[in-house]
């Protein structure tokens, strides 16, 4: 049975509500992104031009300055059969440094991804561990609201070839809670 990339990123919710009701983690200073994301050229597997996308990520605040961030992603959008849908699921340490209502924040995740394609020259249907680390900024709009703009280094060492653009970049609207 495969699990859907939103129903994983939908299970982080319940995990943040019984933190709080358990006292671990208090219910502020956290937040939730939704938006488009961009992945490089040949980012995870060679003959794979740029793939657009979106991506959703949950930040938990711990401490001051510092949290935890889980993050999903899913590239590929579009009615070709031969262009690779890939999917990402990380989780990794976030810091984070407010003023102004500005966020600046900076993160390492770790987690895996998979790709698959149904036809095309070259059939790719595999899995691998990634990495991404990186950094954004957050612009507030209204008081619960953000923009935010990011650029991360993203890889899996065993499948990226060594010529492709290891980046992704991202926009879209946060939610502050």
């Amino acid at each position: 049975m495969r699990l859907r990339p939103a129903f994983l990123f939908l299970t982080l919710i319940p995990i943040v509500f019984v933190a709080t009701a358990a006292g671990a983690v208090s219910l502020r200073n956290h937040d939730a992104f939704v938006g488009y994301s961009r992945l490089g050229s040949n980012a995870f597997y060679p003959h794979v031009g740029g793939l657009n996308g979106w991506e959703g990520a949950l930040h938990i605040h711990l401490k001051p300055f510092f949290g935890v961030e889980g993050d999903v992603a899913h590239y590929g959008l579009g009615a070709d059969n031969a262009v690779p849908r890939t999917t990402t699921v990380m989780v990794g340490p976030r810091i984070s440094v407010k003023a102004i209502g500005i966020n600046l924040f900076v993160h390492g995740l770790v987690g895996g991804e998979h790709s698959s394609n149904s036809e095309g020259a070259a059939h790719i249907s595999q899995g691998a561990f990634a990495y991404d680390f990186g950094g954004g900024l957050d612009l507030p709009i209204l008081p619960f609201f953000a923009w935010r703009f990011s650029a991360d280094h993203i890889s899996a060492p065993s499948v990226s070839p060594d010529g492709g653009t290891k980046a992704r970049y991202n926009t879209g609207l946060v939610l502050r809670f």
